[in-house]
Order: structure tokens, then C-alpha cells, then sequence
């Protein structure tokens, strides 16, 4: 049995040791932000964050995340109250697919609470993690430039 925080509620998950974090999150926790892409650590569309720290939830054991707190695309923001991220990706029309995005938008936030006035380089390098097969970069670079002002407003 793990025990950790999930989006900010303490949560209890048992699952065969070595089940990667992805699975449990997706599987008895029942999430669909964090997604399956790789299992390589090459492509970010599992990212979530442990302790506000990115990290690929395909290759972390769930038992690594015992007692500390993580957090997922479901964690940022809902349909009523959005993160400014997830707002500034909706208004800078970001997403195509999707398949990429709540790993982005998590490890943005995470640039975000760290600089809240990011360069674009600094930006570039902090979403280096992540591909986007649709080739919307540029619309999610300027969807953090965006979040980051409205954040500092």
C-alpha cells in the first residue's frame, strides 16, 4: 500500500511492486491526464509533478511517491475555476491533439511557480522534455508567455 497526495487529497493505492506511477494514476486512481506515450522518459506526455518537481510518471515506481504529494493536469485547474495555464493555452488555441498537453501544462506550471517571468529560452528549455507530433510549439510558447504575464498582473 502507497500513501501519498494526489491533486491535494490523501490517497492509498495498492499495486505489485515495480507498477509504474503512470499506471496506478491512470488505473485504481482513475486519472486520464497523465497518458502513456513512450515508457522511455522521451516524449513527456506523463508528466506529472512530485514535490513540484516535473517527473516521468512511466518510469516512477508508485512506491517512490510514498508520503509526498503529486500532482497532475487535473491538479492545475478545473472547467470553473481553470489555471491561467490552462486558459492561456485555450485562448492561444495550443492543443491540436492534446496527447502532450497535460504534461506540458504541468511542467509549465512548475517554471511558472519557480520564474514567473520566464524568457523565451528559458521557456524552450523547461518544455525541452516534451514533444508535440502536432507542431503547435510555437502557439505553447507564446500560451506561457501569456500565463506568466496574467499570473504577474
Amino acid at each position: 500500500m502507497t500513501n501519498f497526495l494526489l491533486n491535494g487529497a490523501e490517497v492509498s493505492v495498492e499495486v505489485p511492486d515495480g507498477t509504474s506511477l503512470l499506471h496506478a494514476l491512470r488505473g485504481p486512481l482513475g486519472l486520464s491526464g497523465p497518458r502513456f506515450g513512450c515508457g522511455d522518459e522521451k516524449c513527456g506526455s506523463c508528466m506529472v509533478l512530485v514535490d513540484g518537481v516535473p517527473s516521468f510518471a512511466c518510469t516512477l515506481g508508485t512506491e517512490a511517491v510514498s508520503g509526498k504529494q503529486v500532482t497532475t493536469s487535473e491538479g492545475l485547474g478545473d472547467m470553473a475555476a481553470p489555471h491561467p495555464l490552462q486558459a492561456a493555452f485555450l485562448a492561444e488555441q495550443a492543443g491540436q491533439c492534446g496527447w502532450c498537453l497535460s504534461g506540458i501544462l504541468v511542467s509549465a506550471s512548475a517554471l511558472l511557480a519557480a520564474n514567473p517571468d520566464p524568457s523565451e529560452d528559458e521557456i524552450r528549455l523547461a518544455l525541452d522534455p516534451h514533444l508535440c507530433r502536432c507542431g503547435s510549439h510555437n502557439r505553447i510558447i507564446r500560451a506561457v508567455r501569456r500565463a506568466a504575464q496574467e499570473m504577474r498582473v
